[in-house]
């Protein structure tokens, strides 16, 4: 009886003890940090492989993107060599315009400079005019200074460009006389000028001034029938 007891108890506890020699209990958080852990050993030598991974890219997109960037780069080359050029124009330009007004201005006080050296025999004619009067000198003497100084002005004018408006004897035109008066004429002389009170000028095209003038008018008898 006793030994079927302890057959009994040892048959008792020998699951127990097969049962607990089955069961295993596998921690998954340490697998999975010496994984993470190997993982970060292998990757500095991972980073530096897939630096040098072969591109996915298909080929004519790889030159399609290189001839992209030269067409910039070449577009940015002829963008700042304009931008030179525009800027050295500029500087020309300026350039020129200055040395223009200078030679503009020099010539303007060059033509100024002749056309007073023009009137100086103009101010001696009259200096001499007022002298002879002053002087008691006879009147043909002071109307030869008078003449004079006339011809001395009228050759200052004409060198300086100024060319006086024919008047006298010819018809009349608006737009270089000025009609003061009209007198009455013949028909034949109708819309002559027939006297001028003070002589116009023009300088080339430009009219300085119109000639104040007489214009003749035809009278005409009006007769009316009964």
């Amino acid at each position: 009886m006793e030994e079927n007891k302890v057959s009994e108890g040892a048959r008792a506890s020998a699951p127990e003890s097969s049962s607990t020699e089955e069961i295993r209990v596998t921690d998954r958080r340490r697998i999975s940090l010496e994984n993470n852990a190997s993982g970060d050993l292998a990757g500095g030598t991972g980073d530096s492989s897939s630096a040098h991974a072969p591109s996915l890219k298909p080929t004519y997109v790889e030159q399609l993107e290189a001839r992209t960037l030269a067409a910039e780069q070449k577009l940015m080359e002829v963008q700042s060599r304009f931008e030179q050029l525009r800027a050295q124009l500029q500087r020309e330009t300026d350039e020129t315009r200055q040395r223009l007004n200078r030679a503009a201005d020099e010539r303007a006080r060059h033509e100024k400079a002749d056309f007073i050296a023009a009137l100086l025999p103009v101010a001696d004619n009259l200096q001499r005019a007022i002298e002879a009067a002053e002087k008691g000198g006879s009147l043909e003497s002071m109307l030869d200074g008078v003449r004079g100084t006339a011809s001395s002005f009228e050759n200052a004018l004409e060198a300086a460009g100024v060319e006086p408006i024919e008047s006298v004897g010819a018809p009349f035109d608006p737009e270089s006389h000025e009609a003061v008066d009209t007198v009455g004429v013949e028909p034949e002389r109708d819309g002559i000028v027939t006297a001028e009170y003070s002589r116009g000028y023009k300088i080339g095209e430009r009219l300085l001034r119109p000639a104040r003038v007489q214009v003749g008018r035809a009278t005409r008898a009006v007769t009316s029938g009964k």
